[in-house]
């Protein structure tokens, strides 16, 4: 999957895999348009951590909730 170029379409996927991942069951929460694409290289970060971490404590995923809070519009 190429998702290096900041586009609007790279930001849904990535925002949708990442509710996927975190389980969100409120999904209007990670709504992509919601979501400030200057910042697609801070969430695409967020992104590539969750993929490599795989399992995710319940913790974690409250904080990576919280993180990509930031970067709402």
């Amino acid at each position: 999957m190429k998702l290096e170029e900041p586009k609007q379409e790279n930001l849904e996927i990535i925002i949708n895999d990442m509710a996927d991942k975190l389980q969100v069951v409120n999904r209007s929460l990670m709504d992509p348009e919601d979501y400030d694409l200057n910042k697609y290289e801070e969430i695409k970060s967020l992104h590539e951590i969750i993929e490599m971490k795989g399992q995710l404590s319940v913790s974690e995923i409250q904080a990576f909730v919280q993180e990509l809070g930031q970067y709402r519009k």
